[in-house]
């Protein structure tokens, strides 16, 4: 027969099991968030037609090595960025904001737009995933960067990006360079998608990997 000690002895353990296994389940979930993978929505139309506003990514957070947190020192390197990659990092005016564009130049570049084509290294970028809304060329004001620019040359430890959706992207054109150790992760692939114009899901653009 148990006693009442002994049903006090059972529900703690019970108690303390149950503690032990939700503390488990946070130090993995944020093991996973800070050095494995993490969910990121997207809240502008800077990367159309490549993502949507609305659309939920995953960034790959040790493809390009992992941190320590906080300090942004790669501890165990994996590899560099690459151009075309679409990346997510610290925005250099404001750190506590994350912005995701796509890399298009790489430490030791030179990179140029003319008449709204980008060159790379003197040659026109290939594979270039870039659009253009606006049939006009900027020539003057604060937005003549946006069509002719440069050439510069990316410094090292540093990526030139650029938003797909050129004419509307807020990038390397107007506030600088991105330093490698601001780089948060390579998104890779598009898990949820809500159409808040429409109130809909995008069941299309559901599990689409990103490229």
């Amino acid at each position: 027969m148990k006693t009442d000690t002994g049903r006090e002895t059972g529900t703690r353990s019970r108690l303390r099991e149950n503690v032990e296994a939700i503390l488990v389940a946070v130090v993995i979930a944020l093991f996973i968030r800070t050095f494995v993978v993490q969910a990121f929505k997207i809240p502008s139309g800077s990367m159309k037609p490549t993502l949507q506003i609305g659309d939920h990514i995953l960034v790959n957070k040790f493809v390009y090595g992992i941190k320590i947190p906080y300090l942004n020192t790669v501890l165990i390197p994996v590899r560099s960025p690459e151009r075309g990659d679409i990346v997510v990092f610290k925005y250099p005016m404001d750190p506590k904001k994350d912005f995701i564009k796509r890399v298009i130049g790489l430490p030791g570049d030179t990179v140029e737009i003319r008449d709204k084509n980008v060159f790379v290294n003197r040659e026109r970028l290939k594979k270039d995933s870039g659009v253009h809304t606006d049939p006009n060329t900027a020539t003057f004001g604060p937005s003549k960067q946006r069509d002719n620019f440069g050439p510069i040359t990316v410094p090292p430890e540093s990526l030139f990006v650029m938003g797909d959706n050129r004419d509307e992207s807020y990038d390397s054109r107007f506030w600088g360079f991105v330093p490698l150790r601001d780089v948060s992760g390579e998104a890779f692939i598009i898990y949820w998608s809500w159409d808040g114009d429409h109130f809909r899901i995008r069941w299309n653009r559901l599990a689409n990997l990103l490229h």
